[in-house]
């Protein structure tokens, strides 16, 4: 526009013909005109992404029928999907950053859903994600019994596993019984059981014994015990170094000399009591007076009376005879003359 008003300045003047100084347009510097193809540049849009994902169980196994759910780093639903006969399932056009992948239900009834987990999305790429569903737990109820009543026993402690790892420790309660959860790698486990600790009063059951279980399935282990011994043999060797002595509290055989027994009148010096007989049968020969039995107290003087009596009766009764019969000797004259000489 400057130029065009000094070409228009120097025209008007050549037609009136007076001179006017005029700037050149050239000394002034002009102002850059905007181009057209100079508006602001566009940002090129980002290449979308997708996720793959293959489920399958720890046998190796696909799972169809697997759902998952996907979130964006806002929490909104950005993709929802089930597992194809081949275990997979794809969520496409999704825009770059991180996702939160959460699965539903495992489309199985002896599986278990894994926990929720976080999945980057780069763009124009496929990431592809394994998801590997757990089996359930098999459920065990432990028992221990007597071996010959088959009473269930409490405080029996068991060790279960499988290889040579423990995976469940177990004791029975109050009821002999116990339960517990056995984490399986298949659809069907070997399992052992160990007892380390027996019931009271029982014998540890040293055999170590196997059984099989399956995901979510029950099974029940039981172990017997025997009755501890109660009645051991004696041991010969077990006998007493010294001999017992006499309890001051043993009677002894003597009698005392104490008020507390009466010593034994000597035969003939005993005084019958008044109330017996003045006489009394001599005893039967060959027949003794009765012992005294043995550990009793002495009797009395007056208890042996009789028998004191009758004795004294034969005594009195044989010297008489005796004195009888030298007497009719003598008045018989039938003893020799010491002298020797005749008539």
């Amino acid at each position: 526009m400057l130029a065009r008003f000094v070409r228009s300045a120097a025209v008007a003047a050549a037609v009136t013909g007076t001179l006017a100084w005029a700037p050149a347009a050239s000394a002034q510097p002009s102002e850059p005109t905007p181009s057209a193809s100079a508006g602001p540049a566009e940002t090129p849009a980002l290449d979308a992404g997708s996720v793959e994902i293959t489920a399958k169980d720890a046998a190796g196994d696909v799972l169809p029928g697997a759902t998952f759910l996907l979130l964006d780093s806002a929490g909104q639903e950005a993709g929802r999907g089930k597992a194809d006969e081949q275990g997979k399932l794809t969520f496409s056009g999704l825009a770059p950053g991180v996702y939160r992948l959460k699965e539903t239900a495992s489309g199985s009834p002896i599986h278990e859903v894994v926990a929720d987990q976080d999945v980057i999305v780069t763009p124009g790429a496929t990431t592809r994600l394994t998801v590997t569903d757990p089996f359930k737990a098999a459920k065990v109820l432990l028992q221990a019994k007597d071996d010959k009543t088959g009473k269930l026993l409490p405080g029996a402690t068991v060790n279960i596993g499988t290889g040579d790892s423990t995976l469940v420790t177990l004791t029975t309660g109050a009821k002999g019984t116990a339960s517990g959860e056995l984490p399986v790698s298949s659809r069907k486990t070997q399992f052992w059981v160990k007892e380390i600790k027996a019931p009271a009063g029982y014998d540890l059951y040293k055999p170590s014994k196997t059984f099989s279980a399956g995901p979510g399935a029950p099974v029940t282990v039981t172990v017997t015990n025997a009755k501890t011994a109660t009645d051991p043999k004696p041991d010969p060797s077990d006998k007493p170094t010294h001999k017992p002595t006499d309890s001051p509290s043993t009677p002894s055989d003597k009698p005392s000399s104490g008020t507390g027994g009466a010593k034994p009148s000597a035969p003939g010096t005993s005084t019958p009591d008044a109330d017996s007989p003045s006489t009394a049968a001599a005893a039967p020969a060959g027949v003794s007076a009765p012992k005294t039995p043995p550990g009793s107290l002495a009797h009395t003087g007056a208890d042996a009376t009789p028998w004191i009596a009758a004795g004294a009766g034969l005594l009195v009764a044989g010297g008489v005879v005796t004195l009888v019969v030298a007497r009719r000797r003598t008045a018989d004259g039938s003893e020799p003359d010491d002298s020797g000489s005749a008539s």
